[in-house]
């Protein structure tokens, strides 16, 4: 109980600032423009400033277990699985809106809240494994739920579709930062003061705007219909997942602070993506939007809970 108090005390000013963008949102005089242009900055400059300059310096940093890949994605894969199946079972949903529905249950957070409770709680230490999983979290899961939707509309799926993911994978400014940093960081380079100080300062910003602007976008969604579905999805994400990608870190014996990595973030709640998704395919946006900001509230809670239980 005390470890979980303290792993509470030390995420609650971090879900704070998610409420306090949450609220300043709902506010009539707060102008969308500036929520719009804040979230375009954190994605696009604080957030791959601060993963280029942590990436720039990968030759120094330590060695990541490689099976890391294979205890989460495979946790998210066992999990997509079981979410089809209980879509199918439980609300009677067709193929495209299984789909969707399972990638609420595996696809967090973990831009805008993965990487400040990861540095907060783990330490700096715990941002290469972190990294290694944002590179590929995007790719892998919009892959898979792209093939899944084609496969039931089609009985194929498409290899146009399956271009367009990975061209807009590599060119998010998040997958480019950490890869065009790495490659920076293996061949030598050392970053210059005067580009080493501004990548600081703009990466010290980085984890509490990201934090705000989280907040911000929750103030765009509301509880709507479907919301039986949305909470089963927030058990998918804020239970089945982490539990599933636990399982699977013993059975590989993955180091500890690998293994704390792959449950903190396969805990986190619902990414925003899955909204976006939803929209893109027409197919559970009431759930979906539900499930965001349910398993977001819930997470102040059961983020600490799990990190208690990791320590």
């Amino acid at each position: 109980m005390q470890i979980f108090l303290q792993q509470l005390e030390l995420a609650a000013p971090l879900f704070a600032l998610v409420l306090i963008g949450f609220l300043l949102a709902r506010f009539r005089w707060w102008p969308r423009w500036l929520s719009t242009g804040l979230s375009k900055f954190v994605f696009v400059v604080a957030l791959p400033a601060l993963l280029f300059r942590l990436m720039s310096g990968l030759a120094t940093l330590p060695a990541v277990d490689a099976r890391l890949l294979l205890a989460f994605f495979g946790g998210c894969l066992a999990v997509f699985a079981i979410g089809r199946v209980w879509g199918r079972a439980a609300f009677g949903l067709d193929g495209v809106a299984q789909s969707v529905f399972a990638l609420g249950g595996i696809f967090s957070n973990n831009v805008l809240l993965g990487v400040p409770l990861a540095r907060a709680a783990l330490g700096k230490a715990a941002l290469p494994a972190v990294a290694l999983i944002l590179v590929f979290n995007t790719l892998l899961l919009w892959t898979l739920v792209t093939v899944s939707v084609e496969w039931a509309r089609h009985g194929e799926f498409s290899l146009r579709g399956i271009g367009a993911t990975l061209r807009s994978v590599l060119t998010n400014p998040i997958v480019a930062a950490i890869l065009s940093g790495a490659m920076f960081g293996l061949a030598g380079g050392t970053l210059p003061a005067l580009v080493d100080a501004p990548l600081q300062f703009l990466g010290n910003a980085a984890a509490p705007l990201a934090l705000f602007v989280l907040g911000m976008g929750l103030a765009e969604y509301g509880m709507r219909q479907g919301w039986r579905a949305g909470l089963a999805i927030t058990l998918l994400k804020l239970v089945v997942q982490p539990l599933a990608v636990w399982l699977l870190c013993r059975a590989l014996g993955l180091p500890k602070i690998e293994t704390q990595v792959a449950v903190l973030l396969a805990a986190l709640p619902v990414g925003i993506n899955v909204y976006l998704m939803s929209r893109e395919f027409r197919a559970m946006e009431g759930a979906v939007a539900t499930s965001i900001l349910v398993s977001t509230a819930l997470a102040a809670l059961t983020t600490p809970a799990v990190l208690a239980l990791l320590t």
